[in-house]
């Protein structure tokens, strides 16, 4: 720890004039002495060569907080991503490998297609290993051997080539499979579990004094790892959402007091189901786990419904995963392989409630159809924009690892491709701010209430 607090191993923070900070990323050449450098062999690259100024400057930095004042002071900074002039590896010299933890999301594919093809077409890295399904990989099952060939076209499909899984992470065997394999470059693609994981190997490797850079690609199709714009993959979740809402909007019109209820995924984080509710208009309601919601009493859900069924005849609703958790009976309070708590079905059991409810007012027959769409989202592949943000964030990491960093995450900052310390993106997640501009939008375009005033006694019709 430094006299700031910082654990030096994770973060290195830099300060400058006008308070300026650049949370920097390890080097290998912070505990290996006098590593040997070599020219980057973009530099005689073709594809390249008709680039000016190609390589990033050593003091190129892209600030976190872009929205200032004129006398606010510089701010937080991270070190821009891209290739450097100096590389710290002799490309015949690197064997890399690739691993994929965690749920599955769209352009995982991707990401691996393009760590393999840029190692190998950008700098000419000819040994690089798959690990199948997750950490677990590492020292139970057999690697696999990836060539540009190999991987092809892979990115025309969902899921992961690798096979992944959850939990099994083992640090200390890990790490010794890694000396044994004589590996020195470790991508490690997931969420902020995983990354943690992958914080942990960092820190190992960096215990042993082994020459093996580390570097993450974060994952979570609910868009909530913090600091980085946005997880690869959300953008096809939203727009692959967009055919559950449109089926419920169908349903739900076809017949009288018709109501359609879409279940997305969003454990923590409602981003997936705020964004899909924006981007449809057919949606009258979208519930997400930052927002409490209640069901009785005035201004409650139930209200609203019956509000709703009577001015349109039809209502559709959005309900994130991890919504309505504090209501839902008999809550399960257990955990998955990578410690996630394990979550009642929302919107199976408010199906239920909504049908009772108006089962036993017995003022109006409703019909009500439920669609949970999670599997076949999380399964697709990538859409362009997805897939164009996977390649640049694998070329990211591939630059980076390349280049001696390691103990980071490659991450898109203000529009600027960064690398950034692996606890920035494990300390919190990202979550919907429900007094932010966002939010707001959304609330407007649904016309719902916003549920900040339940009465005393409105959660008890939850029980």
């Amino acid at each position: 720890m430094d006299s700031n607090g910082v654990d030096e191993q994770q973060m290195k923070l830099v300060q400058g004039a006008a308070g300026y900070v650049l949370e920097d990323v390890p080097h290998l050449s912070d505990y290996i002495l006098d590593l040997p450098t070599y020219p980057n062999p973009l530099q005689s690259n073709p594809a390249y060569s008709v680039v000016r100024q190609y390589f990033v400057d050593e003091d190129d930095t892209v600030p976190q907080k872009i929205v200032v004042h004129k006398d606010s002071p510089r701010g937080t900074h991270f070190r821009r991503a891209g290739p450097r002039q100096k590389v710290y590896f002799k490309p015949a010299d690197v064997r890399a490998c690739i691993v994929t933890c965690g749920g599955l999301c769209p352009g995982l594919n991707t990401v691996i297609r393009e760590i393999v093809c840029g190692l190998h077409y950008m700098y000419g890295v000819t040994e690089v290993l798959g690990v199948n399904c997750g950490f677990s990989g590492f020292y139970s099952k057999n690697t696999v051997t990836l060539t540009p060939k190999d991987v092809s076209d892979i990115h025309k499909r969902g899921g992961t080539m690798l096979g992944t899984s959850r939990g099994g992470h083992d640090t200390s065997k890990i790490v010794d499979n890694i000396q044994d394999r004589e590996i020195n470059q470790v991508y490690i693609i997931g969420g902020d579990g995983t990354q943690k994981g992958a914080s942990a190997i960092y820190k190992e490797i960096r215990r042993r004094g082994l020459k093996v850079a580390v570097a993450g690609i974060p994952k979570t199709i609910d868009n909530d790892i913090p600091v980085i714009d946005k997880s690869f993959g959300f953008d096809t979740a939203v727009e692959e959402a967009q055919r559950a809402i449109n089926a419920a909007h169908v349903e739900a019109t076809s017949v009288e007091n018709g109501i359609g209820l879409v279940k997305l995924m969003g454990r923590y984080s409602g981003f997936i189901a705020m964004y899909a509710t924006l981007a449809s208009r057919d949606v009258d309601c979208c519930l997400i786990p930052e927002s409490p919601f209640y069901l009785e009493g005035k201004g409650g859900l139930y209200e609203f419904i019956a509000k709703r069924l009577r001015e349109n005849g039809h209502m559709v609703i959005v309900v994130a995963e991890g919504a309505g958790q504090d209501l839902v009976a008999e809550s399960i309070e257990q955990q998955d392989a990578s410690g996630n708590k394990l979550l009642k079905d929302v919107g199976l059991w408010m199906s239920l409630k909504i049908k009772e409810h108006f089962a036993k007012q017995r003022k109006m027959d409703i019909t009500l159809k439920y669609i949970d769409p999670t599997y076949m989202i999380r399964a697709i592949p990538a859409n362009a924009s997805d897939n164009v943000y996977s390649t640049l964030l694998a070329q990211s990491a591939v630059h980076g690892a390349m280049a001696g960093y390691t103990g980071f995450i490659s991450g898109l900052v203000n529009g600027r491709h960064t690398y950034i310390p692996f606890n920035r993106i494990t300390e919190k997640q990202n979550k919907v701010v429900i007094t932010d501009r966002m939010w707001a939008r959304m609330l407007s375009s649904t016309n719902q209430p916003s549920f900040m005033n339940p009465p005393n006694g409105a959660t008890e019709g939850a029980n």
